[in-house]
């Protein structure tokens, strides 16, 4: 899955919710506490689970849908979390967030920001768990989700404190595993958050070990995100992540944490090379690979 660069409009209009946010939290100093946010926004939290699905049903007859009570069709709020695999969402009628219990608890908080992200967009609210077309369209889908991903992002790294840190430091795993540990966030959230902040060309890839590949997995199982810095977006749009799987594979050893590092050669959307320094760091769950080019000239 690659990411999605919101247009500068749409950006802009979610920081302004963002920023009222924080304002109304004193302006709050790392780590953001998400108690803190519920409690100004006045949204509850709840659990459920995949397996037992008795949580979900309780919801059902209080909810309502484009007006209508969703007790006329109880199986939309079950199908909503299975067609989509939710790890978490929003009820905006009851103004309740559910979690999905069965999630290890260090994404909990990256989940929680991301549906505290749709609470605040003001044009979710009458798309979430629409009954039409539309709304369950993958595209929308897909469009909404990365509007609440860009919102919890500004959210849990506070803005322009997180960007401005960004870029003064060093632009490696190392660094980024510092700032995770500064705002309180996963390094998985922060690499993602990092190579979007940045402004030179720089990707990202969240993969499989690059050294325990199964033979029957296809390219496109061997990795679950491919991150792009907008530049890198708008300067390399030929570059792809079985590309970068392959470089990936050319230096990368066995076990856990750092993987390796390399430099090599990338071509720009005009045919020029670029110098890319590569590193790759395994946390036991999913490699990490940042690939950054400091001297980009565009």
């Amino acid at each position: 899955m690659n990411n999605v660069h919101l247009d500068p409009l749409t950006a802009r209009d979610i920081d302004i919710q963002v920023t009222k946010v924080l304002r109304g939290l004193g302006n709050p100093e790392p780590p953001l506490r998400l108690n803190d946010v519920r409690a100004l926004l006045e949204l509850d939290r709840g659990y459920y689970s995949t397996t037992d699905d008795s949580t979900l049903r309780q919801f059902v007859n209080r909810l309502t849908v484009g007006g209508k009570q969703i007790a006329q069709r109880p199986t939309i709020l079950l199908d909503f979390v299975k067609s989509f695999q939710l790890d978490a969402l929003y009820l905006p009628d009851q103004k309740r967030i559910l979690l999905n219990k069965d999630i290890a608890t260090p994404k909990q908080r990256w989940n929680e920001g991301h549906e505290i992200g749709h609470s605040i967009i003001p044009w979710h609210e009458s798309l979430m768990l629409g009954d039409n077309q539309f709304t369950l369209n993958p595209s929308c889908h897909e469009l909404l989700e990365a509007e609440a991903n860009y919102a919890a992002r500004r959210l849990l790294f506070l803005q322009t404190m997180f960007s401005t840190m960004v870029l003064d430091m060093p632009k490696t795993i190392a660094s980024t595993n510092a700032l995770a540990k500064h705002f309180g966030n996963t390094l998985t959230t922060t690499f993602y958050g990092v190579i979007e902040a940045v402004d030179i060309p720089a990707c990202g890839l969240i993969s499989q070990h690059p050294t325990r590949r199964k033979s029957k997995d296809a390219p496109k199982e061997l990795y679950s995100h491919f991150i792009r810095s907008k530049v890198f977006e708008e300067k390399f749009p030929s570059v792809t992540p079985e590309m970068i799987m392959g470089i990936v594979r050319s230096y990368s050893s066995f076990g856990n944490g750092p993987l390796g590092e390399s430099e090599t050669f990338l071509f720009d959307d005009r045919g020029d090379k670029h110098t890319f320094s590569f590193e790759t760091f395994y946390n036991g769950y999913a490699a990490l690979t940042l690939g950054t080019c400091s001297a980009f000239k565009g």
